[in-house]
């Protein structure tokens, strides 16, 4: 194959992308002149090109169906769906024969008479333009007014159909004149950019001469730092720098944005919609989010079946649709961003769902798990049956789907690369699945840590602060019941022990700063959750070089790869994503849970919270949720002093209220010398509750029995296998008076609600609160969450929302439920400490039912009652 036919072949991929795109633009908005006449330009190149290199075949299809899009730009013809659809199928027989051109250097054979014939037919008889005619019209037409994709200049050229340039002239043709970017370029006096085309293997083999490099200057800058030779120190420092900025330059033209794997969805979607007879829309969003070369073409396949299945399996035909109150059009998103130096891809759709019964019965007959078994599955469990090799719920098989054939390879593609897949789904409102690819060829900055003699490695992008823990530093770790915490600043912090996690101790380890050795604590971030990982020793940060973990090791789930230091050892990279999910340290970490807590950060009531158990008073356990505590305090009861006969102490410069759940607090008389106090902070404001006993940290689902009205307490509940009493936090801060908050009763009620609310303290204060009155609750940080919940197809009895959050304030978050889409009906209460009528009218005027102040429980749920009573007005 020549270097001309090689140039023709590269250019009409690009060009042919490009016409799918425009196509369907030109299908949403007929009259778009300026798309016209880019879609014209773009089939007229190709067709003038296969007149140049003798590719007759390609040319006589090319020139039917540029004498419709002639027609359609003089505005002789109507575009219209079919005649779109007619281009289209043009365009997918051109792609076929340049396949065949490809694979065997010159045009298979096929007869293009039916095609041509349609399409001479679409334009009229009469209308059917010679070849001089249409060179003349080219000629003639007006530039386009703005083109999305920058064409190569050979590519822009319009070739006389004379003369046949060769290779070296055509690589020399500039490009025309009429382009923008070469008049701005000629009335500046600036070159336009350059670009030269060059072979995959070139760079591969560059990467690979940077990734050894890379190491061998780390090895160079070890030696120098063991051996103090401050001869080699400058010239080191400089090959650092180069190196440095050679592998940027390098592992640039390596990363490529997502959107390139996607540019083939809208045309799928647009074809699938036609052939199953449903309404389909696509939003693509991080389309710039770039990922490594090789994993984007490892990626394609599966994300195509993954759409296509989306539309045929996930979303319903109109009518279902309209039964089940949704709009006609269904939605499927793609979504992909960074998270933790990795790469989320998530494919959503507001569709059917997974339907757990169909998914059971089809496991069991195909003998895939007893009834036994899938009695003690987790619904998530269930789910992940459909990455099974064979399996599928499919009532009929048809082209698009049904065989059963499809999720198992998306899964195996998946994982051959590092990553993984999983799936969350409602039934009745959508599936998300989220596709997670990790470091695989790439060079990075990681922290390198020592643990019982084993050196691991962490990437920097993980690491939030390093903490020294032990040895005179004044922080230590410390446990409740068998848990290691950190008291770090004014939070706790959930900790995990290396070395334990990973089998290198055995035994009982004696907390760091009680008696052991001094060591090192990694605060690391995972989503919205926050742990530390102890190791004993911390090294350098190194530029390494990130190798994908050999399959072997790949079941372990917490390294992301391995990479080989400067001094030749070879050693694991963590995932502290994977030490999360293994750990279990991060209470959502379950796999479909955490799939949908990917799609949206919520706090549901029906799921585990981490509790605080603890004795005051009685023998009865008293429960917490432990979201709400800011600090567990020991202080020293000489501390404790008094002002207006309520007990204080001096904290953080201010004076704390000390409540004692035991009736009274007299140590004198009990003997004691410390107190153990819970530390509840907001913002300037701090209360401390007096407790006698720590007793564990659990994770449970709270459901809360109602009490009989005992003042303190939401009621009761089961908590690790014992009845216990769970505290209204609420009442407790109300006694410390100021601006804390009322007391209330209870309202038994059966709705669903969302609340949404920036501030950590407050979420966890008002879920277990409306929890105890009987209400499904899901709690998201803020707008954007809870706009997200409403593309997913989750659906709400009402919403209680706060107004002052940051990026998008309550009043516009109101206005932009009820204009329009499924929430636009349901009831929506303020809840802020701005009551003052102005505020009150500007909350109405947005969009809010009911204005309460935070936090009047009473208040909450009386305005809920009354809400949920009377349907909201449009």
């Amino acid at each position: 194959m020549d270097d001309l036919l090689a140039d023709f072949l590269t250019e009409t991929h690009e060009g042919l992308v490009a016409l799918d795109v425009a196509l369907l633009r030109l299908e949403k908005s007929p009259g778009d002149k300026p798309t016209l006449s880019e879609i014209f330009r773009l089939v007229h190149t190709i067709k003038g090109t296969c007149g140049f290199l003798g590719l007759s075949r390609l040319e006589r299809v090319a020139h039917a169906a540029e004498n419709i899009l002639g027609l359609y730009r003089d505005g002789v013809l109507t575009v219209t769906p079919a005649g779109v659809s007619l281009v289209l199928r043009a365009l997918d027989r051109i792609k076929e024969i340049v396949g065949g051109l490809e694979q065997g250097g010159s045009e298979p054979a096929g007869d293009d008479a039916e095609l041509i014939g349609e399409l001479d037919a679409a334009a009229g008889g009469d209308g059917i333009s010679t070849l001089a005619e249409t060179e003349a019209a080219f000629n003639n037409a007006p530039a386009p007014a703005a083109v999305e994709e920058p064409l190569a200049a050979e590519a822009v050229e319009s070739p006389s159909p004379v003369a046949k340039p060769s290779a070296p002239q055509r690589r020399a043709a500039p490009p025309p004149a009429e382009t923008p970017a070469a008049e701005e370029a000629a009335t500046s006096g600036r070159a336009p950019p350059q670009s030269i085309r060059v072979s995959v293997d070139v760079l591969e083999d560059l990467m690979m001469l940077v990734s050894e490099l890379v190491l061998t200057r780390n090895q160079l800058m070890q030696l120098s730092r063991a051996r103090s030779d401050g001869a080699y120190s400058v010239p080191l420092q400089r090959l650092s720098h180069i190196t440095s900025d050679l592998q940027d330059g390098v592992m640039k033209t390596r990363m490529q944005p997502i959107g390139n794997a996607w540019a083939k969805m809208p045309r799928l979607v647009r074809d699938l919609s036609i052939e199953l007879g449903k309404k389909i829309d696509l939003e693509m969003r991080g389309a710039d989010t770039e990922l490594d070369r090789q994993v984007l073409e490892l990626i394609k396949d599966p994300l195509t079946h993954m759409v296509r299945n989306s539309g045929d399996h996930g979303l319903e035909g109109p009518e279902d649709r309209r039964r089940a109150g949704k709009s006609e059009t269904g939605r499927i998103m793609l979504n992909a961003f960074h998270e933790g130096g990795h790469i989320l891809i998530e494919i959503s759709d507001d569709g059917r769902g997974l339907s757990l019964d169909r998914i059971r019965q089809k496991a069991l007959t195909q003998g895939l798990a007893t009834e036994s078994e899938i009695a003690g599955m987790s619904d998530g469990e269930i789910h992940r049956f459909i990455f099974r090799a064979g399996f599928s719920t499919a009532a009929a098989v048809t082209a698009v789907s049904g065989r059963g054939v499809g999720m198992d390879v998306v899964k195996t593609n998946v994982e051959r690369i590092g990553g993984t897949i999983d799936v969350a789904s409602v039934e009745g409102r959508g599936t998300a699945f989220t596709i997670k690819i990790p470091l695989t060829l790439a060079i990075v900055s990681a922290l390198i840590v020592e643990v019982a003699g084993e050196r691991f490695a962490i990437p920097q992008i993980g690491v939030l602060e390093l903490v020294r823990v032990g040895g005179g530093s004044g922080s230590r770790v410390e446990r409740i019941k068998d848990a290691p915490v950190l008291r770090l600043r004014d939070r706790l912090l959930p900790l995990v022990s290396l070395g334990r996690v990973l089998g290198l101790e055995e035994g009982p380890s004696q907390p760091l700063g009680e008696g052991g050795d001094a060591g090192f604590v990694v605060v690391t971030q995972v989503g919205a959750n926050v742990f530390g990982i102890i190791v004993d020793r911390l090294f350098d940060t190194e530029e390494i070089v990130v190798k994908p973990v050999a399959p072997i090791l790949r079941h372990i789930g917490m390294f992301s790869g391995n990479t080989i230091l400067g001094d030749g050892s070879v050693i694991m990279i963590l995932d502290p994503n994977g030490i999360a999910r293994v750990t279990g340290v991060v209470a959502d970490g379950a796999g479909a849970r955490a799939a949908e807590n990917k799609v949206a950060s919520a706090v549901r009531s029906s799921e585990k919270t981490s509790l605080l158990l603890f004795r005051a008073g009685d023998e009865t356990p008293k429960a917490v949720p432990l979201g709400l505590i800011a600090r567990l305090d020991d202080i020293p009861v000489e501390q404790i002093e008094n002002s207006g006969g309520t007990p204080v102490v001096q904290y953080r410069g201010q004076l704390m209220p000390l409540l004692s759940m035991s009736g009274g607090f007299v140590p004198a008389e009990e003997g004691r010398t410390r107190q153990t106090v819970l530390v509840f902070s907001e913002g300037e404001r701090s209360l401390g509750i007096m407790v006698d006993a720590i007793l564990d940290v659990v994770d449970e689902a709270l459901s809360v029995q109602a009490g009989q009205g005992r003042p303190g307490f939401l009621g009761s509940a089961v908590v690790a296998g014992k009845v216990t009493d769970v505290i209204d936090t609420a009442w407790w801060l109300g006694q410390a008076g100021g601006d804390w908050f009322r007391p209330a009763t209870a309202t038994p009620a059966s709705r669903r609600l969302l609340v949404v609310e920036d501030s950590a303290f407050f979420r966890e204060l008002v879920v277990p609160a409306l929890a105890a009155d009987g209400y499904e609750v899901v709690a998201v940080e803020g707008p954007a969450q809870a706009l997200r919940l409403r593309e997913r197809g989750e659906m709400f009895d009402a919403i209680v929302s706060d107004i002052e959050m940051p990026d998008m304030d309550g009043y516009a978050f109101a206005r932009d439920v009820r204009g329009g889409g499924p929430w636009q009906d349901l009831p929506m209460v303020a809840l802020t400490g701005r009551v003052e009528p102005a505020a009150v009218a500007r909350g109405r005027a947005a969009g809010f039912t009911d204005y309460v102040g935070k936090y009047d429980r009473e208040a909450l749920l009386a305005s809920l009652s009354e809400c949920l009573a009377v349907p909201v007005a449009a």
